[in-house]
């Protein structure tokens, strides 16, 4: 395996090869050897991987949220990622076997942020959006913060890291759509017994309804708010500006913000959930109707 950087901070990019490729109900688990990356990781952050191989058209990366990571092992510090094979890069994923390389860039974004003293916290997952939670969980603990886990999903095979979650939280919810499984709803109908326990931050990722449902509950029972978005991205390094969301700064000014590079965490209440997906009258550098 060979890096392109031998610093002690920021992104390396390396060819990683492939440990483990295993399903995981509807999703797979892949374990890639990427020494350096591992060390550099802390909750919330992300890698990007080239996919389709040397002759591929495929010319853009793969972001994914880094599930785990373990430094300086056997055969070198590990990186693991949970993802949907849906599309031609991610089924090119699937197929994967132990010992193949893949072009990795990373950790890249901004992680989550913890509480300087021990508080109670929620977090909260649906499907795999729930793989960054277990080290977040891990961080948390070791400040002594209480944490409760509420993991959703459609179904049953849609949820990830249910019995994980058993070793990593205080306290486990789980919520299927069918009722497959634990409570028969979304994960929002489970927080308001758990404001009513303490829970005083609230740490959040999967699809972006989910997250906005999940904060406007948050900011109701008065709970500070971090959510990582899944916002697509295409090069995962600020350039390419497809992930750009309007986001309200410290100054009260909304500026379209790169999830990549500002993100993928972002204080729940300055994210302009319902302007998703446009560029709202007022954002900065925005024209201005009937003016210059």
């Amino acid at each position: 395996m060979t890096s392109t950087a031998a610093t002690t901070r920021g992104p390396l990019q390396v060819t990683a090869k492939v440990f483990s490729n295993k399903r995981v109900g509807d999703y797979w688990h892949l374990t890639l050897v990427a020494d350096g990356i591992a060390e550099r990781t802390r909750p919330g952050s992300f890698v990007a991987l080239a996919v389709g191989g040397d002759t591929s058209g495929a010319l853009l990366r793969r972001a994914f949220s880094i599930y785990r990571v373990r430094p300086a092992g056997v055969y070198g510090g590990t990186v693991e990622i949970v993802f949907s094979a849906r599309g031609r890069g991610t089924q090119w994923m699937a197929r994967l076997a132990a010992h193949d390389p893949v072009d990795v860039v990373g950790p890249l974004g901004r992680p989550f942020a913890l509480p300087k003293e021990p508080v109670g916290c929620a977090l909260v997952g649906g499907g795999y959006g729930s793989a960054p939670l277990f080290g977040l969980a891990e961080r948390l603990r070791e400040r002594k913060c209480s944490v409760h886990m509420v993991l959703g999903a459609a179904t049953e095979s849609r949820l990830f890291g249910a019995l994980e979650a058993k070793r990593a939280a205080h306290s486990v919810t789980v919520t299927t759509e069918d009722g497959s499984v634990g409570i028969k709803g979304v994960v929002t109908d489970a927080l308001p017994a758990l404001f009513n326990r303490g829970v005083e931050v609230v740490y959040s990722c999967g699809p972006m309804g989910m997250l906005k449902a999940v904060t406007q509950l948050a900011l109701e029972h008065g709970a500070w708010t971090q959510t990582a978005v899944e916002e697509d991205m295409a090069c995962g390094i600020g350039v390419c500006m497809t992930c750009v969301l309007p986001v309200v700064g410290d100054d009260n000014v909304t500026r379209m913000v790169r999830s990549c590079v500002e993100g993928p965490v972002f204080a729940g209440d300055k994210v302009r959930w319902d302007d998703i997906g446009t560029v709202p009258p007022g954002t900065f550098g925005a024209p201005r109707s009937g003016g210059r």
